[in-house]
Order: structure tokens, then C-alpha cells, then sequence
């Protein structure tokens, strides 16, 4: 039985129009066009200089999208051996020197990792319920003015000491920038 495929478009920056090729694996759900423009748009769609880490990377729609964009050093985090195979294949279609690879489980990654960023992206596959366990890790790892992105499947308000910078829906998708908030 032959493996299908997925494909998703890079929407922006200087691979725009390239397409992402990944293995259809259960969970594995590419960020959508549409929600992909609007949180470059917040993100002000030009990246460059900024560290960036796709935390469950899977299709690597929102790393590579970053990484073309202008982001100085994507790191991109999966721990599934076929999806990690497929952005392999990516980085080296789109000859994608600043962008790091690592298989591993996020949560292992958070924990054994010390870098900080100025972008993480956060879209664990949702049966799983992570959001509350890696909140709390990634403080440490976020640069001053840092932001977070998540994706939920439901409303899921985090609680402190984050903040909602802003929100959207789209279909059954809730998706957010989070920053640090400060309680003085």
C-alpha cells in the first residue's frame, strides 16, 4: 500500500508559491492558508532577524513559512520519523540553511533546551491536551517581547502569567498570540 501524500503552500517571503510536501500521519494538520496570513500579518509578515522555534513542526508549514519570511534561525521540533524524513526532504528542496532540525519530543526538547526565541510556534496535536503542561516551560525560553502561537480546538483561555494578545477563529480552529504578561 503506497504512502499519500500532503502538500501545503509556502504563502509568503522568498519561497512564496513553493509547495511542502508531508506523509498523511494521523494528528499531522498543517496550519491553514488562511490562518497562516492572518498570523503573519500579525506577526508583520517581515520575520527577519528573529529566532523562531516550531515547536511539533509536522508539515512544517509555520517554520518554513518563518524561515522564508526572514527569520534569522528556525528550529524545527518533531519526533514522528516520517514527518521528520519529509522536512528533510523540504529544507534541502528549498536549500534552507538557517532552518535546524531536530527529532525529538517537544517536551524533552523544552526541558533539555536553553535557547530563547522571539517566536514559538505551539500547535501539538490536540487528543493530546499539552497546552497546559508546555505553557508553563516556555517562559523561560520566550525573549523579552517574545510571542507564542497556539492552535486549540476549543476556547481554551491560558491561565497567568499569560496574556491574549489576539485571537481568532476560523472553522473549528481557535487560534492565538500569547504574550507574557506583566502583573505589577
Amino acid at each position: 500500500m503506497a504512502l499519500t501524500r500532503g502538500k501545503v503552500r509556502i504563502i509568503g517571503g522568498q519561497w512564496r508559491s513553493r509547495l511542502l510536501v508531508f506523509p498523511e500521519i494521523p494528528d499531522l494538520r498543517p496550519t491553514a492558508d488562511r490562518i497562516r496570513e492572518t498570523v503573519f500579518n500579525w506577526l508583520r509578515q517581515d520575520l527577519s532577524g528573529l529566532s523562531c522555534l516550531d515547536l511539533f513542526a509536522g508539515s512544517g508549514a509555520l517554520g518554513f513559512e518563518a524561515a522564508s519570511r526572514g527569520a534569522a534561525h528556525t528550529v524545527m521540533v518533531e519526533s514522528d520519523v516520517r514527518a521528520f524524513r519529509a522536512l528533510q526532504e523540504n529544507k534541502d528542496k528549498l536549500q534552507a540553511a538557517h532552518v535546524e532540525l531536530t527529532m525529538m519530543n517537544a517536551l524533552n526538547f523544552v526541558r533539555a533546551d536553553t535557547r530563547k526565541f522571539d517566536v514559538i510556534f505551539l500547535d501539538p496535536p490536540f487528543r493530546l491536551g499539552l497546552l497546559p503542561e508546555l505553557l508553563p516551560l516556555l517562559s523561560s525560553h520566550l525573549e523579552k517581547s517574545g510571542l507564542i502561537y497556539i492552535e486549540t480546538q476549543n476556547d481554551w483561555i491560558p491561565d497567568r502569567p499569560w496574556h491574549i494578545k489576539r485571537q481568532a477563529k476560523a472553522g473549528a480552529v481557535h487560534y492565538r498570540l500569547l504574550e507574557l504578561a506583566s502583573y505589577e
